[in-house]
């Protein structure tokens, strides 16, 4: 394979690792910060639902983010590499591949896949550009778990491999003017791109298409500091559905629609046109 370029991927993901708020944030917040607790459980999906039952003493074991009153399950699904069969079920950091999270490891599997250089989204715990920040009422502790991840992303797992990781940022979704001094922040820190939402719409949010202009301080600043807007599909936290009762993985290549409805938005909206450089 020497003769053919080796692949810059531009949709990784990194599940975090359990102890990155735990090791970033102040005392006070121990047993609020994002943290992982180990339990057995049974899921189901059904009709295009999910649900999840911790503690089932029948259930498999499970690895659990616990923040402030969210308690998010960890399934094959988000770390799906590696698994003889894939369905909606539990695992735990000891069953996936340790390259899902682990330096050393991922750049290993990166040389095996011919990889150059990859950027990596949020996955888990953050969701594809930090929606679970956007929706908890501690604004305060919000934004120390975005810019915690943005120094691990940056200064731990970027910094691990200069020029293996492109690093991806977050944003704190519900403050415009937070969001600049973020982008401020971690492009002076060597950010290259930062997550945003597909359609901010179904987050409650004002869309690239609003008449005050309500993202414009952030599409120019991320303009301004040359860091590319990446939106990932179900960074709206919808995914459309084929039909109620099609299997998980069906609906999910389904939502590729998302990407071309976000894609068509953002080329008509006049934001993006006043925001070139």
């Amino acid at each position: 394979m020497a003769d053919i370029p080796r692949i810059i991927s531009t949709d990784d993901h990194v599940v975090e690792p359990p102890d990155l708020w735990t090791n970033r944030l102040p005392a006070q917040y121990a047993d609020r910060a994002p943290r992982v607790v180990r339990d057995k459980a049974k899921f189901s999906f059904v009709g295009g639902v999910f649900s999840y039952n911790k503690g089932a003493e029948d259930g498999d074991w499970c690895d659990f983010w616990l923040y402030d009153d969210l308690v998010y399950p960890f399934p094959k699904l988000s770390a799906a590499v590696g698994f003889s069969e894939l369905d909606v079920t539990p695992t735990t950091f000891d069953e996936i591949r340790p390259g899902c999270w682990i330096k050393s490891e991922r750049i290993a599997d990166m040389d095996a896949n011919h990889t150059e250089a990859s950027i990596c989204f949020p996955n888990t715990l953050p969701r594809f550009c930090g929606q679970t920040f956007l929706e908890r009422d501690d604004k305060e502790l919000a934004l120390l778990c975005v810019k915690a991840y943005n120094d691990w992303m940056i200064d731990d797992w970027c910094a691990s491999a200069p020029g293996r990781f492109i690093p991806l940022i977050i944003i704190p979704l519900w403050d415009p003017a937070l969001a600049v001094a973020e982008i401020e922040r971690t492009a002076a820190m060597g950010a290259r791109a930062v997550a945003f939402s597909e359609n901010p719409a179904p987050l409650g949010m004002p869309t690239i298409h609003d008449r005050s202009g309500y993202w414009m301080p952030v599409l120019r600043a991320a303009a301004d500091d040359e860091l590319i807007v990446c939106m990932h599909i179900g960074s709206s936290s919808q995914l459309p559905r084929i039909s109620p009762d099609a299997p998980v993985l069906a609906n999910k290549s389904f939502g590729a629609t998302r990407t071309a409805g976000a894609a068509s938005s953002g080329c008509s909206a006049g934001s993006s046109s006043r925001c070139r450089r």
